[in-house]
């Protein structure tokens, strides 16, 4: 296995791409909980600070594709220095509002624009294409990347939060938009990488929503993510309940290891099915493996359900992902890919409040149900999709397995 992941890094500046996405990337996962604790830490205001972590995460969901549609057009190194400045100067300016008091409508506005950050995994995986476009190293590819995903997605809290409480409350913002813009600088600059930009071509025409099977991914993306937001509340409030909160952590790091394991191995496979009816049987092992989770009575046993639950989520969004690639024209991958990207952010952002809403009126169970219920879901969209041919893409045709 470690011989297959070798091998991608043998293409040149393969590594050095991949290592800038990394760095860059990191922010995303860093920006929402940083408010959070700063504002929590200088004010003791949860309200407003759960507020203003919304409105810049639906600030980020709806100008992201607008950002990758831009890169598709233009190119990486004419649009992501300009964005991820623009984002990077509203957060400064929101964390110097922030220790002058400022008014708080203020803080609000300052929010829309520093969701101008880029989708930056999608500019990496972009990158991987462009090197091993209908190769079967560019699953591998997509593969690490999921792993990278996940690695950024339990680190970056960790980090943010540790800064704020234990340096001053904006550090962790702070470094955050610092890594924004030195990540992203640093991917911009490896020129021999960057995906052409292309003609519109006879397929290009249209945005990326109006293909159907787009809207299946971004649907399946959608139900994982509002699994990921429901465990990650539905989890916490069951430890509260029993009076160990920070139990919560070790079953959440092991659903998060569990989903990196299990990409990292299915990556280095090469199934021989196609990737529609790979996304079915994902899927479908999503709807099992979180059955587990309505079971839950103890510490432990939420512990072994969330291990449990993590093993299938990398490979679906692995074959999501990958499939992205063979249902767009090769000039609109970049959006296509942040579609699907938007997706799961908005499913995490649903399910969070969703399983909220349910834990309140019916207690832990009914917050575990939401995540079952999305995986059912999943796996009858994928399902349907498949039986009624909707994965099939309005670009040329490209090999789907």
């Amino acid at each position: 296995m470690i011989g297959t992941y070798r091998e991608i890094f043998s293409a040149p500046g393969a590594a050095a791409f991949s290592a800038a996405g990394f760095v860059a990337r990191l922010p995303i996962a860093m920006v929402g909980i940083g408010i959070v604790t700063m504002l929590s830490q200088l004010r003791g205001d949860y309200g407003v600070a759960g507020a203003l972590s919304a409105v810049f995460a639906l600030a980020y969901a709806a100008i992201t594709p607008l950002v990758s549609r831009a890169v598709d057009r233009f190119g990486q190194r004419t649009v992501l220095p300009a964005a991820s400045v623009v984002s990077a100067c509203a957060l400064a300016a929101m964390l110097l509002c922030v220790r002058l008091e400022v008014p708080d409508v203020v803080l609000f506005l300052l929010a829309v624009p520093a969701g101008c950050m880029p989708t930056i995994g999608a500019m990496v995986r972009a990158r991987w294409t462009e090197v091993y476009r209908g190769q079967p190293q560019l699953r591998t590819a997509f593969a690490f990347e999921s792993v990278l995903d996940e690695v950024c997605f339990v680190a970056g809290p960790v980090i943010s939060v540790g800064l704020s409480v234990s340096v001053f409350p904006e550090a962790g913002p702070l470094l955050a938009l610092i890594l924004l813009v030195v990540g992203t600088f640093a991917l911009v600059a490896q020129r021999g990488t960057e995906p052409a930009v292309r003609e519109r071509g006879t397929h290009g025409g249209g945005a990326v929503v109006r293909n159907p099977a787009v809207w299946v991914l971004v649907a399946v993306m959608l139900a994982m993510g509002t699994i990921f937001g429901t465990i990650d509340v539905t989890s916490i409030a069951f430890a509260t309940e029993r009076g160990v909160p920070a139990a919560a952590t070790i079953g959440l790091a092991l659903f998060a290891g569990a989903s990196a394991i299990a990409g990292a191995v299915f990556g280095a496979l090469r199934p021989a099915a196609a990737l529609r009816r790979q996304l079915v049987l994902a899927t479908a092992a999503v709807a099992v493996l979180v059955w587990p989770l309505l079971l839950v009575g103890s510490i432990p046993v939420l512990t072994a359900a969330l291990a449990v639950a993590g093993i299938s989520v990398a490979p679906t969004l692995i074959v999501a992902t990958t499939l992205v690639e063979s249902v767009v024209p090769h000039e609109k991958l970049t959006e296509g890919i942040t579609w699907t990207v938007t997706g799961l952010g908005v499913g995490v952002a649903v399910g969070s409040a969703l399983a909220g809403r349910m834990i309140d009126e019916f207690g832990t169970r009914a917050g575990f149900a939401v995540a079952v219920t999305a995986g059912v879901l999943a796996l009858v969209v994928a399902g349907g999709a498949y039986a009624a041919h909707r994965l099939r893409g309005s670009g040329p045709p490209r090999p789907l397995g």
